[in-house]
């Protein structure tokens, strides 16, 4: 016979709650705005989400191909249906999931939250936010009207590189009653030791990803003013020679009406490269100092990855770049040498990793 816990708040078994997590859980309710929960990764947390909400259709679009993996096993286990994130109004009911993510992976593009809000709304559907890339202090989705946000703290709530965790936030406590059951059996808890770098790592969020956004910033106006001008100055000419263009939330001209509502503190630090072809994509990597080549992102240390090694979908001249705390003209020293080297090699060079 199943007992239930008379103070929920005990912890008397660790994949019920467990110190550290439940510290985290209250220090991060207070940065996200509701009630949250922790689990051992962002795609935990994604896919205890879809278990609470059980959509017959999901509306989604572009965006982190774990995402659609853990959508995948949605439809292969309840035959759960995909639809285009544009998809319109009339094709979502009662239940249905809008699945937004913004900003978005890999390119950094920001999403209105309250037109998918009124249009989830509108049809009686939940509006799921992925606020990865726009953690608290930049972003908070339930002002626009989500209904549930999901971290992947493994990111930028990290911050450090060095530990997994998912996050999800809801107002509504009778969902959050069910997550929190559900969770105690799909055993997708935090251990001790990421709880503890989780409280580590939120004391110094505001200060990390506020320079990280104006980092970002820097280095995309940089990059695009090189490519727009008509001076043929070293900087500019070597950029155009390299790079096919640059996306990032900033750039975003037609968008400002709401795009400084809904991120008044930054842009978020994530931008994409196009490089000229994608032989050069595959190399810069290598080529950079101050940038390290990986997968993962979010930490204090800039990073970047030829988005094609671990996502197929994602067009091969690619280079995705996470920024760093770094001082801004440092790594666009870093870029303008990786650039310099690409040309020394030269088009055909071979691959080096």
């Amino acid at each position: 016979m199943h007992r239930q816990n008379p103070n929920p708040e005990a912890h008397v078994y660790s994949r019920l709650a467990a110190p550290n997590a439940t510290r985290l859980e209250k220090l991060l309710s207070s940065l996200v705005n509701a009630p949250c929960l922790t689990y051992s990764s962002g795609l935990a947390a994604l896919h205890a989400a879809y278990v609470l909400l059980n959509p017959k259709r999901v509306s989604i679009g572009d965006g982190y191909h774990g995402t659609h993996g853990v959508l995948a096993i949605h439809q292969r286990l309840c035959g759960t249906q995909s639809l285009p994130l544009d998809c319109s109004a009339s094709d979502l009911h009662a239940g249905d999931v809008i699945h937004l993510e913004t900003p978005l992976n890999p390119t950094g593009e920001l999403y209105n939250i309250k037109m998918y809000a009124e249009k989830a709304h509108s049809r009686g559907a939940v509006l799921l936010v992925d606020a990865t890339f726009g953690p608290p202090g930049l972003q908070d989705p339930f002002v626009w009207g989500a209904d549930i946000v999901m971290h992947s703290g493994t990111k930028y709530i990290g911050g450090h590189s060095d530990m997994l965790c998912g996050i999800l936030a809801t107002n509504r406590q009778e969902w959050l009653t069910e997550l929190k059951k559900d969770r105690e059996f799909l055993g997708a808890v935090m251990g001790n030791m990421e709880g503890w770098l989780g409280i580590r790592s939120i004391r110094t969020l505001d200060l990390r990803i506020k320079r990280q956004s104006i980092n970002a910033s820097m280095l995309v106006d940089w990059l695009s003013a090189c490519k727009n001008t008509d001076s043929e100055d070293e900087e500019a000419k070597l950029v155009k020679a390299v790079v096919y263009r640059i996306q990032h939330a900033s750039q975003q001209l037609g968008d400002m009406h709401w795009l400084k509502e809904q991120m008044p503190n930054g842009f978020g630090p994530v931008f994409a490269i196009w490089m000229k072809d994608e032989s050069m994509a595959r190399r810069l990597p290598s080529l950079l100092s101050l940038f390290h080549h990986a997968t993962s992102l979010g930490g204090v240390e800039g990073l970047v990855e030829w988005r094609s090694m671990s996502d197929t979908t994602v067009d091969p001249r690619v280079v995705r770049v996470s920024v760093g705390v770094e001082d801004w003209e440092d790594l666009k020293e870093d870029f303008i040498r990786g650039f310099q080297g690409l040309i020394n090699q030269g088009y055909d060079a071979p691959r080096v990793f």
